[in-house]
């Protein structure tokens, strides 16, 4: 369509409707509604225009109005317009939020709302005594193989089989196997022009593939030069369709990952002769030492390509066996939309914290989410590193580097003070950034493939750093491993002078956090689905002792620390807390005084991150009863957890977990009556085990429940009722979700009901047929609904040519009006119907009619009379072109 103006219904008097009468009431007042700067509805729904270039990228482009989601949308070739298809329902407060943050014209400056501060800086790390990113004794050699294309389930253009390969040429015996997948981008370009990039698959002619697959070479050569055999894939063919599937690509990449594994399986085995000449080239793989990177939604996919292999899917494109074992991942800046990683396969997440794509650091799940749900023996590690962005990790998605369009993810509306690289001495160059992304991959491989403890303390929260990170500024903690849980915020725990807040909720009483930042600041606090009543944290107020009391006491015995995860403000000053702990024997032991200095942050950061701290536990310490902690600070605290902690990783043995799918249904509304549709939550293992649903309705809070799972082959039925009626309005979504409590696994996440319209549009009529007026005076109708709808309704009004002439012109209506309408200037005069003018205007639910107006103006020329005519379009509930409906005739005189 041409042009929707937000500036449409600003002038006094409007096109769009003075008032709007429901189905059985007294007209309101007049009420005028708007789409504010950039948006527009269009051909498909609801579009947000961009003013500057928004390249695909891996956080999910969200589009709200005020708080409540409308949907994710789907971004156009000319990377400023974004699209929600179908119906959104009301629109008001429209926002735009990618990775948590928001991004469109509306946004208030965030750098005038957050007072600025000079960014931390923290104490120097000592240097760990084993650095895995020192080369190591191997030669090297390189090459590609490219497969035929696989069919995956909802992708319609197959899916390319396309790898790099890097191993050594001496190392002795079958070598440990590395598997990198790089996350979504820009899959095809054109030169250097930033116009020529797209993401479409199979490129169109004349332009290139995006070799996002040789983006992490450097990582590559440093594993092969150790004894690893790697291999990094190319995804091109989902990045370009992902966005059409409910998980964003996480399963279509899990299938990916094992397809090749199961190749490298054949070639390592009896099908060595038919492998590429490259792989031909490198020592046998050893499949039993697999070890997963994953960048992005490439983290995503190796994830749930570790889940699918411990706990295989039911219905799944790869039908082959499992002929690996999957030892560790290695995650960076990764998506985790469904909150479902694995929790015995240990891993380690790079957060970087210049990210501007997943902005909302939501990989920080992939350690909070795994707490309590499986044994904990598995080490999950996060590591916070301070001035990366999101791209450069990825050589073909940095500038300079790339060998098409590259740019830095990050963006400001000034200079920031931590992460725009000419202003901020703590932004890491592509070079660095890189160093310290291989020698982290090397050191997680280290630890959980070769199963070197001595790589442990570069990722537990023991503070040392690897010199081959270079100047890079390294945060980590983790849980699991060799510790015991003491605190882990919940219903069970009894609090005292601190307050027992949940991480995610609707009620400002209740949460843990909230600031003037316009995206989450915390990566812990990352919402799911809806409100988790028992995820929660403890907010410690500055100077009060706050005690925390376990349902029971816990033991620590064989602990030689106890390790907290706490939470300052960013760039707050070195904070002490004092902690004590009692025993059942009610003894008290004073522990000591921990310190921690805020994490670097920006307003453009999400920086309230846990630090580890650890302090020493007396030998005569086996139990806890009661945590005292004490807060030094003025300012708000938050304890994440506290653990018994000591040093070593044992083997994590995975458990047999259950594994829980949502299924989804598609009916018809129906034309009377409610009909209740059960959504089955399959789930199927030999244990007992825990799940959270959540149930989304289109006209109601989302609800949650936990579900208790016997062992064996169990079926979850949601009951969703859907009420049939014989008026019109949109599709209605109740969209159902899982996440895993304790002893299972979550791989569909997403289901629910789609409920679909099937009655007929209201007609529509214009009375008079003929409106008239005198130069000065409005030229009015009213548009009539033959009956209401049940959702909003949205209309284009536009002025045609009418059957008789003259027509009105430009000059003879209210100026400001015009050009209000139009964005054009009244000056020289011209018919209305060949100006684009064009008006917008939604009905509520339960209106059947509408007063449209013209304003128009006098003047001291003889003209006779002159002739108007505008036609209604109103868009059908799937966003298809709009559908003409009604006509208005006027006739103005002098």
């Amino acid at each position: 369509m041409r042009r929707i103006m937000a500036a449409a219904l600003a002038a006094s008097t409007l096109l769009l409707g003075v008032s709007a009468t429901p189905a059985s009431a007294d007209p309101p007042a007049p009420a005028v509604r708007s789409l504010p700067p950039g948006w527009s509805l269009g051909k498909q729904g609801l579009t947000w225009t961009s003013d500057r270039p928004i390249p695909p990228g891996d956080a999910a482009v969200e589009f709200w109005s005020g708080d409540r989601l409308l949907g994710r949308a789907t971004s156009g070739a000319d990377l400023h317009t974004f699209t929600l298809d179908g119906a959104p329902g009301a629109l008001s407060d429209l926002q735009v939020r990618i990775g948590g943050r928001r991004v469109d014209a509306a946004a208030p400056q965030r750098t005038k709302r957050l007072a600025p501060r000079t960014p931390a800086t923290l104490p120097a790390a000592p240097a760990n005594p084993i650095d895995p990113g020192v080369k190591g004794p191997y030669s090297t050699t390189s090459g590609e193989y490219t497969l035929p294309g696989v069919h995956l389930t909802g992708y319609p253009t197959p899916i390319e089989m396309q790898a790099v390969v890097v191993g050594p040429t001496n190392a002795p015996g079958k070598r440990p196997l590395a598997l990198f997948l790089h996350g979504r981008h820009w899959t095809c370009f054109s030169g250097d022009d930033f116009g020529s990039i797209s993401a479409e698959w199979p490129c169109p002619a004349g332009s290139e593939a995006v070799p996002s697959y040789r983006g992490y070479r450097q990582a590559q050569e440093l594993l092969a030069s150790q004894g690893y055999v790697t291999v990094s894939i190319s995804a091109n063919a989902i990045s370009a369709q992902d966005n059409a599937v409910p998980d964003y690509g996480a399963q279509a990449r899990s299938t990916l990952v094992r397809m090749h594994l199961a190749h490298w399986a054949d070639w390592s085995g009896g099908k060595r002769a038919t492998a590429p000449a490259i792989v031909r080239a490198v020592p046998r793989a050893d499949l039993s030492r697999v070890f997963l990177m994953g960048h992005s939604r490439g983290g995503e996919g190796v994830s749930r390509a570790a889940l699918d292999s411990l706990t295989p899917p039911s219905a799944d494109d790869y039908r082959g066996a499992v002929r690996w074992t999957i030892r560790g991942l290695l995650l960076i800046g990764p998506t985790i939309f469904g909150q479902n990683p694995q929790p015995d396969v240990p891993s380690a997440t790079i957060l970087p914290g210049c990210d501007g794509d997943v902005g909302d650091l939501q990989g920080q799940q992939y350690v909070d989410a795994t707490r309590q749900v499986s044994s904990g023996r598995a080490l999950h590690s996060a590591l916070y590193v301070v001035g990366a962005n999101h791209n450069y990790f990825n050589t073909e998605w940095t500038p300079g580097q790339a060998s098409g369009p590259a740019f830095d993810d990050f963006w400001s509306e000034e200079p920031d003070p931590l992460c725009t690289p000419e202003a901020a001495p703590t932004r890491l160059t592509p070079n660095q950034q890189q160093d310290a992304g291989a020698t982290y991959i090397a050191t997680a491989a280290r630890l959980f493939v070769a199963g070197d403890d001595r790589a442990r303390p570069l990722l537990d929260g023991s503070g040392v750093r690897a010199p081959s990170a270079g100047p890079a500024r390294v945060l980590t903690h983790a849980i699991g491993a060799n510790r015991t849980p003491v605190v882990i915020p919940g219903p069970g725990l009894s609090v005292s002078h601190a307050q027992l807040c949940d991480q995610v909720s609707d009620d400002p009483a209740k949460v843990c956090l909230t600031t003037d930042s316009f995206w989450g600041p915390s990566p812990h606090f990352v919402r799911f689905s809806g409100p988790e009543p028992d995820r929660q944290a403890v907010k410690l107020d500055g100077g009060a002792t706050a005690t925390l009391r376990p349902a029971k006491p816990v033991p620590v015995t064989g602990a030689e620390s106890l390790a907290l995860r706490l939470v300052v403000p960013p760039n707050a000053p070195a904070t002490p807390f004092r902690v004590a702990v009692t025993d059942d024997h009610g003894r008290r032991a004073e522990l000591g005084t921990a310190t921690v200095t805020g994490v670097p942050g920006s307003a453009w950061t999400s920086s309230y991150w846990g630090q580890e701290v650890r302090l020493p536990l007396p030998r005569g310490v086996r139990t806890v009863r009661a945590l005292e902690i004490t807060p030094g600070g003025d300012g708000p605290a938050w304890l994440i957890d506290a653990w018994g902690w000591r040093p070593g990783t044992p083997a994590p043995r995975p458990a047999a977990l259950d594994r829980v799918d949502v299924s989804d249904l598609t009916v018809d509304e129906g034309d009377s009556g409610t009909r209740t549709y059960r959504i089955q939550v399959r789930s199927h293992g030999p244990r007992a085990a825990k799940v959270r649903l959540f149930l989304g309705d289109p006209a109601a809070a989302t609800k949650s429940w936990v579900v208790g799972l016997k062992p064996g082959r169990t079926t979850i039925e949601v009951p969703i009722s859907v009420t049939g009626n014989t008026t019109y309005g949109e599709d209605r979504r109740y969209p159902v979700t899982a996440k895993a409590i304790g002893n299972t696994v979550v791989g569909d996440y997403v289901g629910g009901v789609l409920a679909v319209n099937d009655d007929p549009m209201p007609d529509f009529t214009v009375t008079p047929a003929v409106a008239t007026a005198r130069e000065g005076s409005p030229l009015a109708w009213t548009l009539h609904l033959s009956a209401p709808a049940d959702s909003t309704l949205y209309l284009l009004l536009r002025p045609q040519k009418p059957a008789s002439e003259p027509e009105l012109s430009t000059t003879d209506v209210d100026p400001e009006w015009f050009t209000g309408m139009s964005g054009q200037d009244p000056e020289p005069s011209r018919p209305l119907s060949g100006t684009g003018l064009e008006g917008f205007m939604e009905i509520a639910s339960g209106t059947t009619s509408l007063d449209v107006v013209i304003p128009t103006v006098a003047d001291s020329l003889a003209e006779g009379d002159e002739h108007v005519r505008w036609q209604v379009l109103v868009y059908p509930a799937d966003f298809s072109d709009p559908i003409p409906v009604a006509t208005g005739d006027g006739i103005l005189t002098d």
